[in-house]
């Protein structure tokens, strides 16, 4: 069983793998490593089942895997599984949902 499904974000987690930016221009020159921009973008790879509110009740995450999410320059939690890197986000700090 691989890692990756091995980990399973409890409560109002999400397990996000952040898109990369491009190594190329439109015209096909190759960008150096200290020109590429970080992107604040993120794929949504597992959630958990949503946070418990005051009266008990599971209220649920807003994302669902597979979409494609804005997160904050900063926070969330580097988590390396195998080769690649991910970040756990709480649902509140995903600022939007990206639509195609």
């Amino acid at each position: 069983m691989s890692a990756l499904k091995r980990l399973v974000p409890l409560f109002d987690r999400i397990l996000l793998e952040r898109v990369q930016a491009p190594t190329k221009t439109v015209g096909g020159v190759l960008l150096p490593e200290t020109a590429q921009t970080k992107l604040n973008q993120a794929k949504v790879i597992a959630v958990g089942p949503g946070a418990r509110n005051r009266d008990g009740n599971v209220v649920p995450v807003s994302v669902a895997v597979g979409d494609v999410v804005l997160l904050p320059e900063y926070g969330g939690m580097n988590v390396k599984l195998g080769d690649k890197e991910y970040v756990l986000h709480r649902d509140d700090e995903i600022i939007g949902l990206l639509k195609d």
